[in-house]
């Protein structure tokens, strides 16, 4: 949102023309956009015109300049710094011809996002929830980190890639790793309350550094160097339980659920498991599953492709709001604020849901509220889109 974000622009006109003020001043088209007239972002006047002009015709009001051919902007762009001091935009010019560019660095981080989604949860059953879980952190905050020097666009989206790959894969290993240290008691709040709530503050909290660092090299510094505080919770955060006994390494489970129970004042029991369970878990620890039993028999690829699709859904609504924010109505950082703060009331409300009502009529139910608020959205007003921002919210 901010890194990428798209000031004001005008065609940058050259101080050594020995043009008047008056005619700098017509040096720039007039366009319509909507009801409002402006400047011309990605065109002006053929300057070499109106430098001949401007030698026989001292006043441009006695001409009609829209006669004057026009020409690329080639000298470049001058760009507001009323809110922000450097953008990827700014720093190589991604604007007019180059205006994909921009959110097509944004396309890399979901590049990265979907082949960091299909990795993640085999290299986490080969190697542990654990050293996932931190290693890809470290290439997230690595990343982020060589993201700053970027010379070029080109880096900056190769990156950018390498950055959503190491997001997604530690926000799995994260989900994986609670999921199996929980009782199924609390495995709904860990998710809701726990992962996506801490999510929402985290998110609060980027406008309100944004809002202090207006430059896009120095904001990405910031967010890297947060990575750090993480490295503390290496002696703190335990390997999955479930997954050190399907690796047959009982005896470092053992000792991790002895000092859960401590922890939590329960007496262990002195033999934790069976026999009968060590061979069980043996003999699981052989089997080895692929991305391929997803669709081998039929029930599971109906629930894969079902999965699939729900996923597709939400997240072309979540993204594609959220990446909007720059185009609301209002201040750009309220609007992210905003927007992130009504995250917490709604995964409160999803845990009250998940609690009392089955999943298909909690799943239902929001996907049926959010599409028809998008729809309603369609129709209102340009001159009321104060309300789009609130039911956007």
């Amino acid at each position: 949102i901010f890194v990428g974000a798209i000031p004001e622009y005008v065609c940058l006109i050259p101080g050594n023309l020995n043009l008047s003020q008056a005619w700098m001043n017509k040096t720039v088209p007039l366009v319509q956009k909507g009801s409002e007239v402006q400047y011309s972002r990605c065109r002006r006047y053929r300057l070499e015109s109106i430098i001949n002009l401007s030698l026989t015709i001292p006043d441009p009001d006695l001409f009609n300049v829209s006669q004057i051919e026009k020409e690329p902007c080639l000298d470049g762009w001058v760009y507001s710094k009323e809110q922000y001091i450097s953008t990827i935009v700014t720093e190589w010019d991604l604007v007019c011809n180059d205006d994909w560019k921009a959110p097509l660095s944004m396309s890399f981080f979901f590049a990265g996002v979907l082949i960091g989604s299909f990795v993640s949860g085999q290299l986490s059953d080969r190697f542990g929830r654990k050293a996932v879980l931190f290693g890809s952190m470290a290439i997230q905050s690595l990343f982020s980190f060589i993201q700053v020097f970027s010379p070029n666009w080109e880096i900056f989206c190769l990156l950018n890639f390498l950055v959503g790959l190491g997001q997604i894969s530690n926000y799995v290993s994260a989900f994986v790793l609670g999921s199996e240290m929980f009782g199924k008691s609390i495995r709904i709040i860990y998710c809701t309350l726990g992962v996506c709530i801490s999510y929402a503050v985290g998110y609060m909290l980027l406008p309100l550094v944004a809002y202090f660092i207006r430059s896009w090299r120095l904001l990405l510094l910031i967010l890297s160097l947060s990575g750090l505080m993480y490295i503390p919770l290496w002696w703190f955060i335990p390997e999955s339980p479930r997954w050190l006994m399907l690796k047959g390494r009982v005896k470092e489970a053992e000792e991790i659920l002895r000092f859960i129970a401590k922890k939590n004042g329960v007496t262990a029991p002195d033999v934790l498991f069976t026999e009968l369970e060590l061979e069980d878990m043996r003999a699981k620890s052989t089997q080895s599953y692929a991305i391929i039993h997803l669709v081998r028999t039929y029930n599971i690829r109906i629930i894969t492709i079902i999965n699939i699709l729900i996923w597709m859904i939400l997240t072309s609504g979540y993204f594609g709001l959220s990446l909007n924010t720059p185009n609301l109505h209002g201040d750009d950082y309220l609007n992210c604020f905003f927007l992130a703060a009504t995250e917490v009331p709604a995964y409160t409300v999803a845990w009250i849901f998940l609690q009392r009502c089955s999943r298909r009529v909690t799943l239902s139910s929001i996907l049926l509220i959010g599409g028809a608020l998008l729809i309603v959205i369609q129709f209102i007003p340009t001159s009321i889109s104060g309300l789009v921002t609130v039911l956007v919210m």
